[in-house]
């Protein structure tokens, strides 16, 4: 495949021997992107104008590479709508996973920026979904506690028949904190997070990757995790603690004595 993208970006410069450097005022690719490996769109910023001297239309044009067939024919692209302003949308008849794609933007006939990849190289899934907690436990001291967090895959992520395999990474910070604490990457769809601060709220958030390939998808919207008040659990404790102790020791005292008892009568008889 790094042979075949080679050839193609060859092939673009010799099939334009002008290309210019890319200036500030021309269009360029800002990012190519497939959320589940079916469809993919690709971006392109404005064209900034600069004097009388303007670009004409943008086009954008592609071409498919495989190794049977070493053709330069470019098409255009065929849905400048679907994925927004200054874009190109790829649906599921355009997309080939395994095949290597070039593209091109032009104006007035003109390369203005190229860009060579593979779908696989640009997935980035859509954000989990349905984040939700449960409180696991809490601590004896009532200062900490786990929760266990748990989401949903995006809908639109084939994992049920393996089309896509997806790796999740979860962060979470307190709200009055600007770090986010990152764990480590795992593939199911919860995770138990340990020792948070009882009497905090917490923010959570996930997003995934397709495993060992692609980047990083969008985050999820943020989960709220708002821990109970540590006196609620520190009154409990004081409510049953005591009581509980004082049963032991009740039933225990109660056993002495009937045992002191029971062997003192025991001696008198004998006697």
């Amino acid at each position: 495949t790094a042979a075949i993208l080679s050839r193609a970006s060859w092939s673009l410069q010799s099939v334009n021997p002008g290309l210019k450097t890319n200036s500030s005022k021309e269009p360029k690719f800002t990012k190519c992107r497939s959320p589940e490996r079916e469809t993919f769109s690709c971006h392109w910023t404005d064209a900034v104008h600069h004097g009388s001297k303007s670009l004409g239309p943008i086009q954008l044009f592609y071409t498919r590479r495989n190794i049977q067939e070493w053709t330069q024919e470019w098409k255009e692209c065929p849905d400048y709508v679907s994925a927004g302003e200054n874009s190109c949308y790829f649906n599921s008849s355009f997309t080939s996973i395994w095949i290597p794609y070039c593209i091109k933007l032009t104006s007035n006939g003109g390369t203005v920026d190229e860009k060579c990849f593979s779908v696989d190289e640009i997935v980035q899934p859509d954000p989990p979904i349905a984040l939700n907690w449960t409180l696991l436990n809490v601590s004896l001291t009532g200062i900490h506690a786990d929760i266990q967090v748990r989401w949903e895959a995006p809908p639109n992520a084939d994992i049920q028949k393996g089309w896509m395999v997806l790796e999740y990474e979860l962060q979470y910070k307190e709200v009055n904190e600007t770090k986010w604490k990152m764990m480590d990457p795992i593939l199911s769809t919860s995770v138990p997070v340990y020792s948070l601060k009882v009497d905090k709220e917490y923010e959570v958030r996930v997003r995934s990757k397709q495993r060992n390939s692609g980047n990083y998808g969008e985050f999820s919207e943020v989960l709220y995790v708002t821990l109970p008040q540590m006196n609620q659990f520190t009154c409990e404790e004081d409510f049953y603690f005591p009581w509980l102790l004082i049963i032991i020791f009740g039933i225990f005292g109660l056993t002495v004595m009937l045992f002191v008892f029971l062997f003192s009568k025991q001696q008198r008889k004998e006697n």
